[in-house]
């Protein structure tokens, strides 16, 4: 099974009396590590922050671009996270501020998505490569550890 097949299976067939599928609720909170630096120890945070904020600006959404202190994943600069309040967390790593467009974009895709899960073929090439981590919403676990849909 890859993660196509992952992202594509069936919910829990039983019913979830709680939780309803839906979108994540808003803002979707774009978390840029300004702390990265580059294996020769140029700063690069900075300049990823200016230009997802930039990207961000441009589109009318709801969309908080924060500035963090590190996400500690030192090995993979440039990290950034996109999560909600009821929505999936995705961590990203290895970009550049020219990404910072495939990044408002997958934004768009995860206000669209149920709990922001966003299909693996609708993200951008360079953050199916950058993935670090996709994280479960915090007030969501179903006993079997299955996708919502």
């Amino acid at each position: 099974m890859d993660r196509n097949d992952f992202d594509q299976q069936d919910p829990d067939p039983r019913p979830d009396e709680v939780f309803s599928a839906a979108a994540p609720g808003d803002p979707v909170v774009v978390s840029v590590c300004v702390t990265c630096k580059t294996f020769d120890g140029v700063l690069v945070g900075p300049a990823m922050f200016d230009a997802i904020n930039a990207a961000a600006t441009e589109r009318n959404g709801s969309v908080q671009v924060r500035r963090v202190q590190c996400l500690s994943v030192c090995k993979r600069p440039t990290t950034v996270a996109v999560s909600s309040s009821d929505g999936y967390m995705f961590l990203f790593g290895d970009l550049q501020p020219q990404s910072a467009g495939a990044v408002v974009s997958f934004v768009d895709s995860y206000r669209k998505s149920t709990y922001g899960l966003v299909p693996w073929r609708e993200r951008a090439e360079i953050l199916r490569k950058g993935m670090v981590a996709r994280l479960p919403p915090v007030r969501w676990s179903p006993e079997d550890g299955s996708a919502p849909k």
